[in-house]
């Protein structure tokens, strides 16, 4: 039997928060004390069951859609932005708005106006259904056709192909939207990139951290809930880049004994939406099972900060 002291744990970092899930969940705490309980949420404030419990618990209610807030309330947008439709909606019902969209995400929403006005046709490498995917696509939906994966190249059609851009979704694969723009070069020569890079950088860094622990571990875990899209592309990034097998899991209590037979080393990291209280459970619980030895393998530094949505900020400066 291997010496308890062999087995150990890679922590990735940067893991965990980024600065724009940071700001959205922030944004609510502080409406929930500036204005009182309920505040109002359109979907998910950001995508992990624990914070959405945690915020529940101070008073913040979750709706779908913003015809469930009652008229004249408070409605906080969610930090994967929203469709000018819904901005609408909210108007139409005297709601009033705080927008807690990720600056990043804006970015790309004001990428795809402009281009639209110029009469681009836009090409939008992301997942269907995705809320992020969804707010994008309604800033103009007319110029606007999803690429969802590489199966998707083939059935992209446009009108001007040198009037043509892509944009993404932020919380994607590096790798596989480099394939996908690979691809669609090779079909659009004249295609065109977005002014910057759309992957957010704490997607990119989250990817750089866990390929570095996956080619030094059996087994990764991600923490994270399964609607993260960027939790799910750590996953995929770690069985790409060297672990024997990854899983995603939403807390400690998801973690299987078996997964842990015969590893030595464990890889561990978080979405960008995981509150570090989650991991260090799950490194509690791998302390049980003889994963004592913890060693942070810092891949990036990061320091970025975003300012809480200018809604807020005037009234907590008035109060």
């Amino acid at each position: 039997m291997e010496p308890r002291t062999s087995r150990r744990v890679l922590v990735a970092k940067p893991r965990g928060y980024c600065a724009g899930v940071d700001r959205a969940v922030v944004a609510v705490e502080k409406a929930l004390e500036q204005y009182g309980a309920p505040i109002y949420v359109r979907k998910q404030i950001v995508h992990n069951t624990h914070v959405v419990k945690t915020l529940e618990a101070k008073g913040a209610i979750f709706v779908e859609e913003t015809e469930e807030v009652p008229e004249g309330e408070i409605v906080v947008f969610s930090a994967h932005g929203v469709s000018p439709a819904v901005h609408g909606e909210a108007r139409q019902r005297g709601l009033r708005t705080i927008d807690a969209t990720c600056p990043l995400v804006t970015k790309v929403h004001n990428e795809a106006k402009r281009f639209a006005a110029q009469d681009y046709d836009i090409l939008l490498i992301g997942h269907e259904g995705h809320e992020e995917v969804e707010g994008t696509s309604g800033e103009a939906p007319d110029h606007i056709q999803l690429v969802d994966g590489l199966d998707a190249v083939g059935k992209v059609q446009v009108k001007d192909p040198s009037k043509l851009v892509w944009l993404s979704q932020t919380t994607l694969s590096v790798d596989e939207t480099t394939e996908t723009v690979t691809r669609l070069k090779e079909r659009f020569p004249t295609l065109i990139d977005p002014p910057s890079d759309d992957i957010c950088y704490a997607t990119q860094n989250r990817q750089v951290a866990v390929k570095e622990i996956a080619a030094q571990a059996e087994l990764v875990i991600v923490v994270g809930s399964d609607n993260s899209s960027n939790s799910k592309r750590l996953v995929e990034v770690a069985k790409d880049h060297g672990a024997d097998a990854a899983y995603l899991v939403d807390n400690a209590s998801f973690i299987r004994d078996e997964w842990l037979e015969g590893v030595t080393t464990v890889g561990l990291t978080s979405g960008a939406s995981v509150p570090e209280e989650l991991v260090d459970e799950v490194l509690a619980h791998l302390a049980r099972h003889g994963f004592g030895d913890v060693e942070q393998v810092e891949s990036v530094q990061e320091s970025m900060r975003f300012a809480l949505p200018h809604e807020l900020r005037k009234d907590l400066r008035a109060s």
